[in-house]
Order: C-alpha cells, then structure tokens, then sequence
C-alpha cells in the first residue's frame, strides 16, 4: 500500500472559463442574443427614449465570443463604431450620451410619478437610477 501526498499526485490544468472556447450551443444562443440587442439598438436609433448603444454594446459583447466577424463589423461602423470602441477600451461615454441617458432616467422617473405610480415604486426606481447616473457621470469622457 502507497501513501500519495498532494505534492505526489498530478492535478490536469484546467481552462480557467473565461478562456474556453463556448460550445456550438452556447455559440448559437449568444449570437441570437446578439442578434435581438442589435434589433433593439435598431429600434432604439428611431425611437427617442429608447437607448442605441447600450443595446450594441450588449451586442458586441455577445458576438465577441459567438461570431467576432460580427463583433468587428459593429466596431467598424461609422456612426457606432466609435462609442463602442470609447467603451471597450476606456468605459468611455460621451458628454452628450451622458447627458442623454440621465435625462431619460429622470424623464421616465418623472413620468412613472406622473401616471401615478405607488410610492414603494418610486422609491424602487429611484433607489436604482440614482446611483446608476451618478456611476454614469463618472465615467470618462474621452
């Protein structure tokens, strides 16, 4: 009878997660995902309270591990491209998205106490939308 220690036995590396290639399963779901973030960053380029580039963002995300054509394609797009690239390498968001999307918040806030929303909901809201503009305003610009 042997006795093993741990320094005797053999531990196979194992591929932290990040790092492992998704399966084809996984691969097909974060592409449609990808897909419906692009559909509503295409809704949200028309309709004014309706935010673009956090949709495509989300997108990029999702292609970056299932179609990195597809993530490249929205990088180099000449109106998003830039943003989301501000985003990617520095968590950059322009002066006037910031201004654009606490505007919203504040709008969409105003008007759930307009419709007469009960106050626990209120206070929900704006027990999440306040720390989420002043995380905004933080970020970079440039």
């Amino acid at each position: 009878m042997t006795t093993e220690t741990m320094t005797d036995r053999q531990v196979p590396a194992v591929a932290e997660p990040s790092s492992r290639p998704p399966g084809a399963r996984r691969r097909r779901l974060l592409k449609l995902a990808g897909w419906g973030f692009v559909a509503l960053g295409a809704v949200g380029a028309v309709l004014p309270l309706l935010p673009t580039t956090i949709f495509l963002i989300a997108a990029v995300a999702c292609f970056m591990r299932a179609d990195p054509v597809l993530a490249r394609r929205l990088l180099d797009h000449p109106r998003y491209g830039p943003p989301l690239l501000a985003w990617r390498d520095r968590g950059a968001v322009s002066r006037k998205g910031k201004i654009a999307a606490i505007t919203a918040m504040a709008a969409g806030l105003g008007l759930s106490w307009g419709l007469g929303a009960p106050a626990l909901v209120l206070a929900a809201t704006g027990a999440i939308l306040v720390p989420v503009a002043i995380w905004l305003a933080a970020r970079p610009e440039r």
